[in-house]
């Protein structure tokens, strides 16, 4: 799978875990000690997406640190965890794992490594009673106290929605937009959905949010199927008479931006910059809620520098430079002028901790 499949799945087990339990600085190494390695997904180093950007967060932490990273990109999903051990054999003490798809590979690792530092990026990790991964998501296992040295890189979705909401009302020429879903049950699409429609309100209370989702329980379909979700997309976009559609479902969203481009309308990304990771519909994107992937994974290596690092999830939003939006690439799309100050107070907002930009049932898909 690729990078962009990853929203599709993270953070199924978000909310039944709680962030706790403290590293002990004692057992850090100085920062020019650290040997940093970063196991991708599968893909390429240069994918403009989930790959690359963890990765150059991991070189950034490693010039500041006077260190270097390196990085290992399986061939294949059966390569997960030879990759990973071959980092452990190396004596790696810092190891980031791009990607859900790699987190069940990273527990086990960490499980077996007690004393390695890991980064699951984009991953919630949850674990049986024991520190296994729990296969079921009942997590019954607190992963911050069994696996200490384990750290979950997650993200809160609804802000970068909500910002990327701001600017779907702004563009917005018939005041009805769509935004298209992988499956309805999952915690980290609905944030980005739930944060979407609050921002697009913010900026027109008139403005009418058409929803749906692409699944209600095959994952293929819901996050790795372009062609079905090209296909699904045209159909709500002709049904539903919307003018801008928001797609939070990986490959099958890449789908989404596709139809948007054939209807002529006006499309918006996901997690990265996809006017750079999906150039063939770069002629509709206007921006993309973005996921700070290299802010994120510098900052998490160094606090694992000073022994400030805590096992558990650890949570990136506008107050620490995790979330935010694209550049407006395309000049063939006119932003009213109102559109970057709304979104300068949005995001000030934001990090002063006093916008609300989810709902009550923040993660859960009540249907609203």
């Amino acid at each position: 799978m690729t990078g962009r499949l990853r929203t599709g799945f993270a953070l199924l087990a978000a909310a039944a875990l709680v962030v706790s339990a403290c590293s002990s600085s004692s057992s850090t190494p100085a920062p020019a000690a650290l040997k940093i390695g970063v196991v991708t997904d599968v893909g390429t180093i240069t994918d403009k997406n989930f790959n690359q950007y963890s990765y150059e967060g991991a070189k950034n932490a490693a010039t500041t640190l006077g260190t270097t990273a390196e990085f290992v990109v399986p061939k294949d999903a059966s390569d997960y965890t030879a990759d990973i051990q071959g980092f452990v054999d190396k004596s790696y003490n810092v190891i980031v794992t791009v990607g859900f798809n790699l987190g069940d590979a990273t527990i086990k690792a960490a499980k077996a490594n007690p004393n390695i530092w890991f980064i699951a990026v984009d991953v919630a990790p949850c674990v049986d009673a024991t520190g296994a991964p729990d296969s079921t998501f009942k997590c019954a296992g607190d992963a911050s106290k069994l696996l200490p040295k384990l750290i979950g890189v997650t993200f809160e979705e609804d802000q970068a929605g909500y910002l990327a909401g701001i600017v779907a009302a702004s563009v917005s020429k018939t005041g009805k937009i769509g935004q298209l879903g992988g499956i309805n049950n999952n915690p980290a699409v609905v944030r980005y959905l739930q944060g979407f429609q609050l921002g697009a309100l913010s900026y027109n209370p008139k403005i009418n949010v058409q929803t749906a989702f692409f699944s209600t329980g095959d994952l293929g379909k819901a996050y790795g199927d372009p062609v079905y979700g090209k296909t699904f997309s045209t159909q709500f976009i002709q049904q539903q008479g919307v003018d801008v559609v928001f797609q939070v479902a990986g490959g099958t969203g890449n789908g989404t931006l596709d139809a948007a481009c054939a209807a002529n309308i006006v499309g918006i990304g996901v997690d990265v910059d996809e006017y750079l990771s999906y150039p063939s519909a770069d002629k509709c994107i206007v921006t993309s809620a973005e996921k700070h992937l290299s802010s994120a994974v510098n900052q998490t290596i160094v606090a694992i520098s000073k022994g400030t690092a805590a096992g558990g999830v650890s949570k990136f939003n506008a107050a620490n430079d995790g979330i935010g939006y694209s550049p407006f690439h395309n000049t063939s799309i006119t932003l009213p002028a109102d559109v970057q100050g709304k979104l300068d107070a949005a995001l000030a907002a934001m990090k002063a901790g006093t916008l609300k930009t989810c709902t009550d049932q923040c993660g859960t898909w009540t249907g609203q």
